[in-house]
C-alpha cells in the first residue's frame, strides 16, 4: 500500500502546472468574460498530450489511467483554468469509445479527442427526468439502416465548441419491446437538432445548452458500441466523470487556499499579517486539512478505476466528489472572508468563484444523490427513493 503517487504522476503535475502558469486566472477570466473558449489554452495542451493522457497510444493517447488525467485537470484547476470539457471529451467519451467503441468509430474519434483538435460534447441530462436516468424520454427509432432520434436534453456542457453530442437514449428491445439505454454519435450540425443556450449568472468559459433533436437522422454507426451494452457502456462513463469532476473541485480548492494563504501572509493590520491571527489561520488549516482528505479519496477511487474494480471505484468516486464539492465551497468562501473587501475586486477573481465553486456540489450528481448512494449501498440502509 502506498499514499504516494509514482513518479511519472508527479512529474506531469508538475509539467503541467509549469505549461498553465503561461495563461492563469487572469486569461481564464478574460476569455470567459468575452464568451469565449480557451481555445489556445486548450490546442496547446493537446499539442502536448496532455488532453489525451489516459487514451491508447495506439491512438495518440498517452497510455495512462483515469489518475494521471486527473493530475492534468487538477493542475489546470489550481493554476487558474478549470475547464468542463476535461471532464467531458476524454474523460467520459474517450473512455467509452476507448473501452466499447467499434475499431472504426475508435479511428475517427480518439485521434481528435486525445490531440485536442475535436471535442465531444456529452448529453444525458433531460428537464424532466433529473438525476432518475431510468426516466429518460430521448428515444430513436430504426428507419431502414438509419436511425431517428428525437428528444430533448438540457445542461449540456460546451456543445458551441463540440463537434458532436455523445448522447443517451433509448431503444426498443426487439426481445422484450421494453426501451433499453444506447449511446449515440450526434453531431453538433446534425438537421433537425437545435442547440440553444442556456444563460447563467457563472463566469465560465463552458457555456450550457438545451438540446433538442427531432427526428435526426444518424447512420446506423453512430450508434455506440454493442446495442445490448447500453447500460454498461453508460456507467464505464460516470466513475471517470466524478472522479474528474473531483479533480477539478480540488483543483479549484487549492486555487482559492493558495490566493487566501497568499493575502493573509503579506496583508498587514497592527503590525502583523492577518495571517497570524487564529482567527483566520485556523479556518484555513481546516481547509488544507479537509483538501488533502478530498485529494486522497480521489486518488484512491482514480486508483481502483485503473485497475479495473469498477465497484469499489463506484463508491470512492462518490465520495470523492462529495468531498471535493465540499471542499471547493468552503474554500472559496474562506477565501473570500480572508481578503475582505477584495475578496470581491474583479482583481483577485474570488468573487466569480462564489457561484462556480456550487457546481461541485450540484454536478454531475447532486451531493444529496451521493449520500442516498452511500447510505444504501455503504451502510447498507433502504432506498429512500
Amino acid at each position: 500500500m502506498t499514499f504516494t503517487e509514482p513518479e511519472e504522476r508527479t512529474a506531469l503535475r508538475e509539467a503541467v502546472a509549469g505549461f498553465v502558469g503561461g495563461y492563469g486566472a487572469e486569461y481564464y477570466r478574460a476569455r470567459a468574460r468575452s464568451g469565449e473558449y480557451l481555445a489556445e489554452l486548450w490546442a496547446a495542451a493537446g499539442e502536448l498530450g496532455y488532453i489525451g493522457v489516459n487514451l491508447p497510444e495506439e491512438y495518440g493517447g498517452g497510455g495512462g489511467g483515469i489518475g494521471d488525467l486527473g493530475a492534468v485537470l487538477e493542475e489546470l484547476s489550481a493554476g487558474g483554468c478549470p475547464t468542463l470539457m476535461m471532464v467531458v471529451s476524454p474523460a467520459i467519451c474517450g473512455t467509452v469509445l476507448a473501452r466499447f467503441g467499434t475499431p472504426e468509430q475508435k479511428e475517427r474519434w480518439l485521434p481528435g479527442i486525445a490531440s485536442g483538435e475535436s471535442i465531444l460534447a456529452f448529453g444525458i441530462t433531460e428537464p424532466d427526468a433529473g438525476s432518475n436516468s431510468h426516466n429518460i424520454t430521448t428515444t430513436a427509432r430504426r428507419d431502414g439502416a438509419d436511425w431517428l432520434l428525437s428528444g430533448r436534453k438540457t445542461y449540456i456542457s460546451g456543445v458551441d465548441v463540440a463537434e458532436a453530442v455523445f448522447v443517451v437514449g433509448r431503444t426498443e428491445d426487439a426481445g422484450t419491446g421494453r426501451l433499453k439505454p444506447a449511446l449515440f454519435i450526434v453531431p453538433t450540425d446534425a438537421p433537425g437538432s437545435e442547440a440553444r443556450r442556456i444563460e447563467m449568472d457563472l463566469v465560465s468559459p463552458d457555456h450550457q445548452f438545451g438540446l433538442f433533436m427531432d427526428d435526426v437522422r444518424l447512420p446506423a454507426d453512430a450508434l455506440v458500441g454493442d446495442p445490448d451494452t447500453g447500460l454498461l457502456q453508460l456507467f464505464a462513463g460516470l466513475n471517470p466523470e466524478r472522479i474528474m469532476a473531483a479533480s477539478l473541485a480540488t483543483g479549484s480548492a487549492r486555487h482559492a487556499l493558495d490566493r487566501a494563504v497568499g493575502y493573509a501572509g503579506e496583508r498587514e493590520v497592527w503590525g502583523v499579517p492577518i495571517g497570524a491571527h487564529q482567527g483566520l489561520s485556523h479556518p484555513l488549516a481546516q481547509i488544507k486539512i479537509e483538501l488533502e482528505l478530498a485529494r486522497l479519496m480521489t486518488q484512491k477511487a482514480a486508483a481502483l478505476y485503473d485497475a479495473g474494480d469498477d465497484a469499489a471505484a463506484g463508491e470512492a468516486a462518490n465520495m470523492a466528489k462529495y468531498a471535493a464539492g465540499e471542499v471547493s465551497v468552503r474554500a472559496v468562501d474562506q477565501a473570500v472572508q480572508t481578503l475582505g473587501g477584495n475578496g470581491l475586486a474583479s482583481e483577485y477573481g474570488l468573487g466569480a468563484a462564489i457561484a462556480t465553486s456550487r457546481l461541485g456540489r450540484i454536478a454531475p450528481v447532486s451531493r444529496e444523490m451521493v449520500l442516498n448512494f452511500v447510505a444504501q449501498h455503504s451502510l447498507g440502509l433502504p432506498k429512500s427513493y
